[in-house]
């Protein structure tokens, strides 16, 4: 929204919200929820399958990456300008269009021959479909009233952190029982229905179109190289060595240009392409630090559960979907508990519960082993899945309930770009930690694997004599099985390295909730602020 643009200005179109809520606004709501459930659910679908798509499309390992990043790239440019964008030619028009859009680019994916052709489509979707994200969460507070958040909350907390962590269960299954095709073709039926429904029954707001004479395009291109260049940053760093690498070079360059040209446009034009004062809102700005920390929660701990299983276990896709169920089937369990608590509790309690349920499920996951399994993994993703709605539902209330109608269209956007930032640079972190603690524990551990030590010499003679019964090389084969061996605890290490770090992280939050001030307005959970 314009940073100049008066309350009065902006007011008249955006909805009041009513106790008495239109049926058409509900079937309004819940397309547009179901829309923003497949544009969430693409982040992670591909990611338990790529082995699938690599070989389908005859990709190099080096290209076959590129599909999830050419996405999310796409995906935080759209996210924090679908706010301006709603603005102008209205949430109806926004929404219909993206959730056409990605509904054909979901299925040109589909009917990718080669690499190149999939990375395009791909970043179609996920630009198109990050123009959904943020609209929930916008509407959700501003055609509601406050008695009904306890409700609405819940939902698309529910839908925001549900979608991406049964992403590789769904994606492992349809590989698994069709074809990779699938994971892009299941999209169009329903892409279809969201896109006429929400069409057809969308009203909440009018087109304001004079404002596109105002639109910032230097502000929007300076915004696309900064955060398309950070997220390439972030997603390709560990892999290419950081800043060993001239393409990283390159990116962090133009981040940090292009970061100080948008962020003086964001302060100095009428009608910038991003409003930032959301962030004068001091709930606002914990609300958005709480929402980067739920991505590290969210995307981290999706990425490292099934990495250690398919390193370490040995797991194929549709195995690794099905031990992750546990944490969306515990999350589905959790979200009914959530909105009942939050008109109940204070939001800050309920916080400091789901953080240290965070805390407790990581610490859990620091005590590992090379033999941990689905049963050992059931308790710390059970905490994971109750922790993450027990955390957002009021995150949701505290970050966007005490805005005015005004600015949450915009502060929507800039929401959900936290929760996706958070989870690029969790991930980012995460590799690299995994990448230099591995080298640094296989080093300590090799140095006590020498011929100086008995333990170790009595090891390799009983698998020396092993293999030789067989009549293999007994001392060569002992030799490879003990470095791999070594390689695996190192690895397993490294695992244990994140996840006291990861503890450390939700322990800190309970401080930052400890200094927010209660939130204010009707209910002690601060859902009718």
């Amino acid at each position: 929204m314009a940073a100049t643009a008066t309350a009065g200005a902006a007011a008249p179109s955006l909805p009041k919200a009513e106790e008495h809520m239109d049926p058409r606004r509900l079937i309004a709501f819940f397309a547009m929820v179901i829309g923003m459930f497949m544009a969430i659910l693409d982040i992670q679908i591909v990611s338990a399958s790529l082995a699938e798509i690599q070989a389908g499309l005859s990709a190099g390992s080096d290209e076959i990456g590129w599909v999830q990043t050419a996405y999310l790239i796409a995906e935080v440019i759209m996210i924090p300008l679908s706010g301006t964008l709603a603005r102008i030619v209205s949430t109806r028009v926004l929404f219909s269009v993206a959730a056409a859009g990605f509904t054909a680019a979901s299925a040109l994916a589909a009917t990718a021959t080669n690499i190149e052709q999939m990375i395009v489509y791909r970043a179609i979707q996920g630009f198109i479909g990050g123009g959904m994200i943020p609209s929930v969460f916008a509407a959700a507070f501003t055609i509601f009233p406050p008695s009904k958040r306890n409700v609405v909350s819940p939902i698309i907390g529910l839908i925001a952190t549900l979608a991406p962590t049964i992403g590789p269960t769904v994606g492992g299954y349809l590989s698994h029982a069709f074809s990779w095709h699938w994971l892009f073709l299941i999209n169009v039926i329903p892409g279809i229905i969201v896109a006429t429904v929400t069409w057809i029954f969308i009203d909440f707001d009018k087109p304001e179109l004079g404002l596109i004479k105002k639109f910032d395009w230097w502000g929007l291109l300076s915004m696309a190289i900064f955060l398309g260049s950070l997220e390439y940053v972030l997603e390709e760093g560990n892999a290419n060595d950081w800043f060993n690498d001239e393409h990283i070079v390159m990116g962090a360059v133009a981040t940090t240009v292009a970061a100080v040209v948008f962020f003086y446009r964001a302060f100095k034009v009428d009608f910038p392409v991003v409003d930032l004062k959301a962030f004068a809102n001091r709930n606002f700005t914990f609300g958005s630090l709480f929402s980067f920390v739920m991505g590290i929660g969210l995307y981290g701990l999706t990425y490292l559960y099934p990495l250690y299983l398919g390193r370490i276990r040995g797991y194929d896709s549709l195995m690794i979907g099905e031990t992750m169920f546990v944490s969306g089937l515990a999350m589905f369990l959790t979200a009914p508990v959530a909105g009942f608590l939050a008109g109940r509790m204070d939001a800050r309690a309920m916080m400091t519960i789901g953080f240290a349920g965070f805390a407790a499920g990581t610490w859990l996951m620091s005590q590992m082993t090379a033999d941990w399994d689905f049963w050992e993994l059931l308790v710390p993703q059970i905490l994971r899945g109750c922790s993450l709605m027990l955390c957002m539902v009021p995150i949701n209330n505290i970050a966007l309930g005490t805005l005015p109608p005004a600015r949450i269209r915009n502060a929507s956007g800039l929401y959900n770009l936290t929760r996706n930032l958070g989870g690029a640079v969790g991930l980012a972190v995460i590799n690299t930690i995994l990448t230099q603690r591995q080298d640094f524990h296989y080093a300590r551990l090799a140095e006590h694997v020498e011929w100086g030590n008995p333990v170790a010499v009595e090891r390799m003679r009983n698998i020396a004599s092993t293999f030789a019964a067989h009549g293999l090389d007994g001392t060569t084969a002992a030799v490879k099985q003990l470095a791999a061996m070594v390689q695996q605890q190192a690895v397993i290490m490294s695992f244990i390295d994140v996840f006291v770090l990861l503890t450390v992280l939700f322990l800190s939050m309970i401080a930052c909730v400890l200094m927010i001030a209660k939130p204010q307005g009707a209910g002690p959970g601060g859902g009718g602020h």
